[in-house]
Order: structure tokens, then C-alpha cells, then sequence
């Protein structure tokens, strides 16, 4: 089984317990709770570079060097839902 990834943010959701909530409370598994709660995006105004800016630390709070990180997320963020060009 694939593991789910926010498809704002790029976090592993391996659990339920990180799924963001739609509007009648229930499950989302595209979004992690630290994104998405009630159905809507926590920081709706939010940009791609915004994103990047508040994930870095937390990947070099995991080890990761920051320059490391920042070229991680550059590659993958673009790639997902929220920030997908169509």
C-alpha cells in the first residue's frame, strides 16, 4: 500500500490520525491536519514559497540540512494538488 502524502504540504501521513477534516468532520486523506481542518485550508492565502518557507524547518528539526530540504521541497511541492498548475 502507497503510503498518502499532504498534497499541500508533502508530509507522510502514515496514519488517520494526521488526515485533515472535511466541513462535516469526517476524514480527509489528501491533507494533513496542520493544512486542512473543517474543509478548508488553515492559511488559505498561503503560496507555494510561503509553504516551502514553513516546511524547511521542520525537516532540518529531523536532520535533514536545510539546503537539502529547501531543493526537497522545491521538487516535490510543485507536483502536488494544492499547488499543481493546470
Amino acid at each position: 500500500m502507497e503510503q498518502k502524502i499532504c498534497q499541500s504540504c508533502g508530509m507522510p501521513m502514515a496514519a488517520g490520525d494526521l488526515y485533515g477534516t472535511n466541513v462535516d468532520g469526517s476524514p480527509n486523506d489528501e491533507y494533513c491536519k496542520y493544512c486542512y481542518e473543517k474543509g478548508a485550508f488553515h492559511n488559505p492565502d498561503e503560496t507555494l514559497e510561503g509553504m516551502i518557507e514553513t516546511c524547511v524547518p521542520f525537516m532540518v528539526e529531523q536532520g535533514m540540512p536545510e539546503k537539502d530540504a529547501r531543493n526537497q521541497l522545491n521538487e516535490l511541492l510543485p507536483q502536488l494538488k494544492r499547488w499543481k498548475q493546470n
